[in-house]
């Protein structure tokens, strides 16, 4: 059985804590970047469905 000093407690609850705050760093990052993508995709969304309608409305296809 291993036995461990004070300091070696300190310096593993110091590491969980960084490593804890990098998780919520790399957290933060995921949701802002998940937020942009919906805001992108719903943007793409609606410049496909403006382009369908102006399609079909003037009764052309614009081939791609």
């Amino acid at each position: 059985m291993k036995r461990y000093t004070k300091a070696d407690l300190e310096q593993i609850v110091f590491t969980q804590l960084e490593n804890l705050n990098a998780m919520n760093d790399l957290l933060r990052i995921m949701k802002t970047q998940n937020e942009l993508l919906e805001k992108a995709n719903k943007k793409l969304s609606r410049e496909i469905s403006d382009f369908k309608v102006r399609c079909y409305t003037s009764g052309k296809m614009i081939k791609p």
